[in-house]
């Protein structure tokens, strides 16, 4: 009898010790459909010389609808649009880009952390860890975003975004 009641004892022990262990590690889920709204508004980033980037996004129930384009000496060298729309099952929002003149792009992107998110090409969703390329991006503040590109794990690239209106 002794054994079945230090045996009930350790379990229950156990149970709440489990239990407390686990409440210490469970993150508080990000709430993405609103962390996407700091995106909203129009940005542009000087890319190069005498080039710039400009990214208008307006809201589209619970995505983005964006207009793109990058200026050379007042010239429109690229024009684009792309559609961002939350997938509840995942988590994250699919972006599908249409560039003219190119092919279409669909990535998903999601928040990390209240600032920082991260992008993916959507054929490597299932192995995220394993991209070729993938996009990290920070807002430093309500008005400036800085994108970097990484390509095998090596950031090739940073971009300053600043937002317009």
């Amino acid at each position: 009898m002794k054994t079945i009641c230090l045996t009930a004892l350790i379990a229950v022990f156990l149970l709440f010790c489990l239990n407390g262990v686990q409440a210490q590690y469970t993150e508080t889920k990000l709430n993405q459909v609103e962390l996407f709204k700091q995106w909203i508004g129009t940005w542009k980033s000087y890319n190069a010389k005498d080039t710039t980037a400009f990214w208008d996004a307006k809201s589209y129930g619970t995505g983005l609808e964006v207009n793109l384009k990058v200026v050379t000496k007042g010239k429109i060298v690229v024009e684009g649009k792309q559609l961002l729309g939350y997938d509840k099952r995942i988590d994250k929002y699919i972006q599908a880009e249409m560039v003219k003149g190119m092919d279409i792009e669909i990535v998903a992107i999601w928040f990390i952390s209240k600032h920082k998110y991260v992008s993916i090409p959507y054929s490597d969703i299932s192995s995220p860890e394993k991209v070729y390329i993938k996009w990290e991006g920070e807002f430093k503040s309500t008005d400036t975003i800085l994108e970097t590109t990484v390509v095998n794990n090596k950031p090739v690239k940073t971009w300053t975004f600043t937002r317009v209106k």
